[in-house]
């Protein structure tokens, strides 16, 4: 979901998504600016990770777990962003034509992370995967995952760069292993 609003859209009309939330099928659904206030309290308070980390330790969920079979994936994460908003650090570049989403040729123009800044969220970085693909505004999402079961051990978002999945598969690793304590995550 791109917004709050439209997850309690979804919440309103689609029976799957209320089951999920634990909502009855003639619950009233919550407003979305008490969703948006309470999700930074959910964030702060890591409750997903706190989650997670039950879901590992359940009983019927730990006999799938080893040690020994894992591997670690990544993929890109877009930014919900434009490109009309990755501007020049120094500011030497044309501002957008007159409007609401005014128009702007980006052609011709080099635009690389060390001259240019997203100005809506600066942690967002232009990142292409591969040869011959076009960049976007994005970062990348990694997990960590048992091969056997297929069950997600560890998720992280980082910032996007050559070496990131790499860096993150590393301390995903160093996390997962035997010892580890995860009250100093």
């Amino acid at each position: 979901m791109r917004s709050e609003r439209q997850l309690v859209e979804q919440l309103d009309y689609n029976l799957l998504f209320r089951w999920f939330v634990g909502l009855g099928f003639d619950d009233p659904v919550w407003d979305h600016s008490t969703f948006s206030k309470n999700r930074d309290r959910l964030l702060d308070a890591d409750v997903a990770v706190r989650f997670l980390e039950a879901v590992l330790r359940h009983p019927r969920v730990k006999r799938f777990l080893s040690d020994e079979h894992f591997s670690v994936d990544g993929t890109l994460v877009e930014a919900w962003a434009s490109m009309k908003s990755f501007r020049a650090k120094d500011g030497s570049d044309e501002p957008p034509g007159p409007g609401r989403n005014g128009e702007q040729n980006f052609r011709g123009q080099p635009r690389k992370n060390d001259t240019h800044a997203l100005t809506t969220d600066p942690d967002a970085k232009l990142f292409k995967k591969a040869h011959g693909k076009g960049a976007k505004l994005c970062f990348m999402g990694h997990v960590l995952m048992e091969n056997r079961s297929g069950l997600i051990l560890q998720a992280t978002l980082s910032k996007a760069s050559s070496m990131a999945e790499r860096e993150a598969a590393i301390t995903m690793i160093e996390r997962h292993a035997p010892g580890y304590d995860p009250s100093k995550w």
